[in-house]
This record gives C-alpha cells, structure tokens and sequence, in this order.
C-alpha cells in the first residue's frame, strides 16, 4: 500500500477517457487499496484512478461522505455509470486533487443514481444527495475525461489557470531547492 502521486491539471492525462475494467485481479486490488491510501492521505471526498495516472474506471467515495458514519469503509466504483440525476440543482463549492488550493462554484444536480461494480464483482447501485451526489457525479466525471475547471466561464478558467502555473513553479522550485541542499 502507497500513497500515490496526484496528477495535475492541466497534465493531458486527466482528459483521457477511461477504459472498463475487464478482471478484478490482484493489481486492481492493490489500485483500489493505494487510492484509498491516497485519498486518505489527502483528507479528500474521493479519487479516481485516472488521478493517480491510472486510465481504469475506478473511483473511490469515502465511507463517511456516502453514509455519514464516521467508520464506514469506503465505497468502491468499478465500471461507474450515472444513471439518473435531479432533484433540482445547488450551487456549491468543489475542491478537487488535481486542482490544488482551487475551490469553485459548481451547479450540479442535488441527487445522482449510480450503477457499478464493486470489489467482489457485484453489480450495484448507489445514490445520494449533498456532498455524496455531487462527489457521485464528479468522480465520475473524472473518468470521462470531463473537469470542474471544464463548468465555468473563461474568466474563472484563466484565473484557475494562472494559479496552477504558479503553484506548478512553486513545486518546481521546491524540488530545485532540495536538489541543490542535498548535493
């Protein structure tokens, strides 16, 4: 188990469009396990494999966020698909790990219905409303290669644009620092 490096927008990568996960084998498993250990590690709602580099359609919704439980296990997507959403729409801050520091206004559907597979290869169905809805319809979001950043106007994109450049040069110069201490 690991805690894996979150891709960054605007890496290529987070636009691909996810495949289906044909087997769930040992290396799915350890994915899931190390996502988990990710989203953990990062205090997030959730993650989706392509976050983490991974093009599977897997996200990962944590227990307390879909059950309100502050012990549930975390809920695991394999294969996603939302089938229904409504309910009106809400207005609300998104964060997301990809866009580090970046919290936007988002209109959403309050209540998505979801269809997927989960680690035993049981066929399941998922909904929910708040921050459960919204992380449903974002993670999946996600695998179809679709953003938050992709939901608002080009005002707010350059903004959100400017700031990942500056905190991508912030890293950057980090690792330039560290590199130069550690010769």
């Amino acid at each position: 188990m690991a805690v894996l490096e979150v891709v960054k927008f605007p890496d290529p990568r987070l636009r691909a469009p996810c495949t289906d996960v044909q087997d769930i084998d040992d290396g799915i498993r350890e994915l899931v396990r190390d996502m988990t250990d990710t989203m953990y590690a990062l205090n997030a709602a959730g993650i989706a494999a392509i976050q983490v580099g991974r093009p599977e359609r897997i996200f990962i919704i944590d227990g307390r966020v879909a059950t309100g439980d502050e012990q549930a296990d975390p809920l695991v997507f394999i294969n996603p698909e939302v089938v229904e959403t409504g309910r009106g729409d809400e207005v609300s801050d998104e964060g997301c790990l990809s866009f580090p520091d970046v919290f936007i206004e988002v209109k959403r559907p309050r209540w998505a219905k979801v269809h997927a597979t989960n680690l035993e290869g049981q066929r399941f169905e998922a909904e929910g409303e708040g921050l459960f809805g919204r992380a449903l319809q974002h993670e999946t979001d996600h695998l179809n290669g679709k953003l938050m950043y992709d939901m608002v106007g080009m005002v707010k994109k350059e903004m959100i644009k400017r700031k990942m450049k500056r905190w991508h040069n912030e890293q950057a110069n980090e690792r330039a620092k560290e590199t130069a201490s550690s010769n």
